[in-house]
């Protein structure tokens, strides 16, 4: 570069900053999102916010494994570091081709999010990133460097450094600083180092070879053994404490063969296939799943119709009350959590807010019931997709060691959407009715975010990537494991392909293709606008409707007893089936069972022995049997004959031999009953109580009102107040949309402008260029005027009504009644403002050739 070149580099962010063009800024501000929350004034506190250390942390935790490995290398090289040490640092003296492919993309991500700044011969990384990532005693590099000469030595006496360039047959110099560079340039030369180490013990060579990827740091005593004192005496362990020696930076990277890591990795692990299974074997599989979602939804709060469990004084469902939900669903424990908190997540399900707080549906289910159940599907994917409630970490602790309970706080995990779409979006990218392999599946996240991902299976996004498998299987996005169609639409992949694992350059002249771009992680996800959800789940729902099986209007009864449904049942059918009869076993089938109890059931709930034979007739296609015709005439003849009513409570009935029959009966004894009168019983239980206690004695007994009238017991559907679904929790501000970063980008640039453009001095201020312009009004008023005659652009001093002062740069149209109009070079639009707001005003100087 020249010498020129050189007098224009950036001395500052800021001043990188100030040379990027917009595209560049707003690729920043969407890799960055919390660097404009809010918008700031200029580039100058752009970049100040761009090094704070949260933002900083923010912006490492998003890296991928071998972007971040390109910012720990800079962090250990000299700064300012040029282009070819930084990739002799990643590639090695080996030079790794794999390395080489992968490095402009990496320093071009690094450039992006401001993390490194500067030209390539003075690459700069970021002071707060340097601080993280750069190996201390307190904080080792992750790279398992130690310091460097100059820092290892920086409190040894003189006389002792001359020992060392003695020792290591280097001359000797006047001072210590010399002293050090000549001993860092012969580490740093790597042919008298191979000479230096070839005449080296045995022994002491061992000991760098253990030192050498770290950590650096040993243990000697006061007289240490012959093959320390060696490597001592020329300065290739340096002491850094009493009993404490470390091993110089330059001389390990001697060691590695000029390498900062260990394991470099380029190219991020590929997702392996476990199985592969035909494409509409899996649609099928996800359909038959996704039906099955929606009954499981159906019959857990149908099961709550009437108020679910009670809500704890904490928040959320009991242990016990999850239990019972498990077994009434004939599900495991986790799985019964995950359908509850799912219901909650789409707006089906809610607390009531009353004094008694329960649990039930929300007047948003009877609308979803309603739906076809392609669209019904939709709702349950969308909601699981974009909710950060976790079901998964139910069960566990939080920070205050509280069990975490279902529908309960504490639930959200703000980096469970991006690992749910990650997820999917991996699956896409293998081939259609391809399984991943979860061991993988997981690695290729830890890479993607590396520092995010530990070590270990454990972490959070490893169980969340676990948990999105086997969610998306129970909710039918996936079908064995691989993405059906209707998945590959709902996160909007119908149309990718699997790219292919090699590429070729077409001719000599061709350079080798950068396929480390195809490997590179997909950038996050950026938030789909409504109409894009909306489309994207209307042909999700398409594509999985003609797979549903179409509701049947007919079943099949048996002289035992009992129906049979061959499929899903239509919904008139199927709701007053369930009150004629009783569940007794699901599957491919559902078998219902009638007995006296569910027949007195239906007969309870206003139905007339003639309304359940012509219903069963209608719907069936085999004849009623005689069995169940007898059944029902039985039920309904005794239906009624009884009557109970609340005196306390009483029964009457017109056979007074039946009343002599139950006072006769040992069984009525805890109902206390007593004759009124030769029809008449009275009784000291309440008339529930009766009526329950007379047919647990096989009667079949009807309660009536003061009027007479038999009363109607039909099924009160409990719903709570409108609701809203849970609103989802952020992993950080969102990503801006186009509109803002164009807002933004012209603010910014607008404030820069203001604070860096040199101002003509004012009488007020003459000399204070860079600060608010203080004017009177009188020359506030003069210098507007001007302005509008001659087309010049002001520098103003601002305050709103809310009193916060502000900088623009307005180019004045017109001023009268108190107020200029003028283009705002801030806004980028023509505003007006009041004169009594303007605090001052300032010419901008004329423009420097």
């Amino acid at each position: 570069m020249s010498s020129d070149e050189k007098q224009v580099a950036p001395r500052s962010l800021a001043e990188a900053l100030r040379a990027k063009d917009d595209g560049s800024l707003a690729a920043l501000l969407r890799a960055r999102p919390d660097l404009i929350t809010p918008v700031p004034t200029d580039l100058t506190q752009l970049a100040t916010r761009a090094g704070t250390r949260a933002s900083v942390v923010r912006a490492l935790e998003r890296l991928d494994r071998f972007t971040l490995q390109a910012a720990e290398a800079l962090a250990v090289a000299p700064e300012p570091a040029d282009r070819e040490t930084l990739l002799a640092l990643l590639a090695g003296d080996e030079n790794d081709p794999a390395v080489v492919g992968a490095f402009p993309h990496a320093l071009a991500a690094l450039r992006e999010q401001a993390l490194v700044w500067g030209p390539d011969d003075r690459l700069r990384l970021v002071r707060t990133a340097r601080e993280l990532l750069a190996p201390s005693p307190q904080h080792p590099s992750p790279t398992g460097l130690g310091p460097t000469v100059a820092e290892a030595t920086s409190g040894m006496s003189p006389g002792r450094i001359q020992e060392i360039l003695t020792a290591a047959g280097l001359p000797t110099t006047h001072d210590a600083v010399s002293a050090v560079a000549s001993l860092t340039g012969l580490f740093t030369d790597r042919s008298r180092m191979a000479e230096l180490l070839a005449a080296a013990p045995p022994d002491s060579l061992d000991v760098l070879s253990r030192l050498v990827w770290g950590p650096p740091y040993g243990q000697v005593t006061a007289d240490p053994a012959s093959r320390l004192r060696w490597l001592l005496d020329r300065g290739l362990l340096l002491p850094t404490a009493p009993g404490t020696v470390v091993l110089p930076r330059e001389v390990a990277l001697h060691l590695r063969a000029g390498r900062a890591h260990r394991d470099t990795q380029p190219l991020p692990p590929a997702v392996e296939p476990a199985a592969t299974h035909r494409p509409q074997v899996v649609d099928t599989t996800a359909a038959g799943q996704a039906y099955t979602s929606l009954a499981t939804i159906e019959e857990l709060l149908k099961d709550w119709d009437e108020g679910g469990p009670t809500v704890l004084r904490a928040g959320g469902l009991s242990v016990r009350d999850l239990k019972r939900t498990a077994v009434a669903l004939d599900v495991p424990e986790p799985v019964a959590a995950f359908w509850v908190e799912l219901a909650y997540a789409a707006g089906l399900l809610a607390s009531d807010g009353e004094a008694d707080e329960r649990y039930a549906a929300t007047p948003a289910y009877d609308e979803w019931l309603e739906l076809p159940a392609a669209e019904r599907w939709t709702r349950l994917a969308t909601a699981w997709l974009s909710a950060t409630r976790t079901a998964g970490v139910i069960g566990g602790r939080d920070t205050k060691e509280r069990t975490l309970a279902a529908l309960g706080p504490g639930l959200d995990r703000s980096a469970a959407p991006e690992v749910r779409h990650r997820v999917l979006t991996l699956l896409a990218a293998l081939p259609e009715g391809a399984s991943a392999s979860p061991d993988s599946l997981v690695a290729r996240l830890h890479w993607e975010r590396a520092l995010r991902g530990a070590a270990s299976s454990d972490d959070l996004r490893a169980r969340l990537a676990r948990w999105t498998l086997s969610e998306a299987e129970s909710l039918g996005i996936t079908g064995r494991g691989a993405l059906s169609a209707h998945g590959r639409a709902l996160i909007g992949a119908e149309s990718s392909a699997p790219a292919p694992e090699t590429e070729t350059a077409s001719g000599p002249g061709d350079k080798l293709p950068v396929h480390h771009h195809r490997h590179h992680p997909a950038p996050p996800p950026q938030p789909r606008s409504a109409a894009e959800l909306a489309s994207a789940a209307s042909r999700a729902g398409k594509l999985l409707a003609p797979l549903l099986p179409e509701p049947l209007d007919h079943v099949l009864l048996q002289a035992d007893l009992t129906a049979v449904a061959p499929g899903p049942l239509q919904r008139p059918l199927a709701d007053t089936l369930d009150v004629l009869a009783d569940v007794e076993s699901k599957g491919g089938a559902t078998v219902y069972r009638f007995t006296p109890g569910s027949v007195r059931r239906a007969l309870d709930a206003g139905r007339s022995a003639s309304d359940l034979h012509a219903f069963l007739s209608e719907h069936s296609r085999t004849p009623v049997p005689q069995p169940l015709t007898y059944l029902i005439d039985d039920v309904a003849r005794r239906h009624g004959h009884l009557r109970i009513g609340s005196a306390s409570a009483y029964v009457r009935c017109d056979d007074d031999a039946l009343l002599n029959e139950i006072i006769a009966d040992k069984r009525s004894q805890g109902l206390r009953l007593r004759r009124l009168a030769p029809t008449v019983l009275a009784a000291q239980a309440d008339p529930a109580t009766l009526l329950e206690g007379l047919r647990s004695m096989g009667f079949a007994p009807a309660a009536e009102s003061a009027e007479g009238d038999v009363l109607i017991t039909r099924a009160h559907a409990h719903r709570t107040p409108p609701r809203t679904a849970p609103e989802p929790v952020p992993d950080g501000p969102p990503s801006p949309d186009t509109t803002l970063l164009g807002a933004a980008i012209r603010a910014i640039r607008a404030g820069d402008l203001a604070s860096t453009t040199p101002h003509k001095p004012t009488a007020a201020a003459p000399g204070r260029n860079g600060t608010l312009p203080r004017t009177t009004s009188a020359e506030t008023l003069a210098t507007m005027q001007a302005a509008v005659l001659t087309g010049d652009t002001l520098w103003i001093g601002y305050v709103n009504a809310e009193g916060s002062a502000s900088q623009r740069v307005i180019a004045p149209i017109k001023v009268e009644g108190g107020f200029v109009t003028a283009y705002d070079h801030t806004a980028d639009e023509v505003r007006t403002y009041p004169l009594h707001r303007v605090t001052g005003v300032a010419e901008l100087a004329d423009e420097q050739a």
